[in-house]
């Protein structure tokens, strides 16, 4: 039986530190974001319904929401809260991608108009916006 306690305990201890793993792996990966896109702040009224920035909009209907890993997240799990994105639109002015940013994201200053990033110029190697 003590074997048995110590095997059981060296596996719940290698599941913790495997746990522990990803979260540090996250904190290492820099997204890329398209210099077409614009910071703002969304909140999912009823999918396809969204606000941006307080302003009615719409999630074009093969729209990807990128979560904090990347990974992809349905609209109907974010109805409510509001999140700080940077986002872009297509043709239609419908929201096509979006992406849901973490607090160290959200810190680098980004364009929220096109009349704004217009008078910038982005470098996308470092994912930066400088005056010209």
């Amino acid at each position: 039986m003590p074997r048995c306690v110590a095997h059981l305990a060296g596996w719940t201890l290698l599941f913790l530190a495997l746990l522990q793993a990803p979260v540090h792996a996250q904190d290492l990966v820099q997204r890329s974001f398209p210099a077409q896109s614009l910071r703002g702040e969304l909140q999912v009224v009823q999918p396809p319904d969204v606000l941006i920035n307080g302003n009615p909009a719409r999630l074009s209907p093969g729209a990807r929401i990128h979560g904090f890993q990347n990974m992809l997240v349905m609209s109907g799990a974010l109805v409510g809260p509001k999140f700080t994105v940077n986002y872009s639109v297509d043709a239609l002015a419908q929201l096509s991608e979006v992406w849901l940013l973490r607090p160290d994201e959200a810190q680098r200053p980004w364009p929220t108009t096109p009349a704004e990033a217009a008078a910038l110029v982005f470098d996308p190697v470092a994912q930066v916006w400088l005056k010209p």
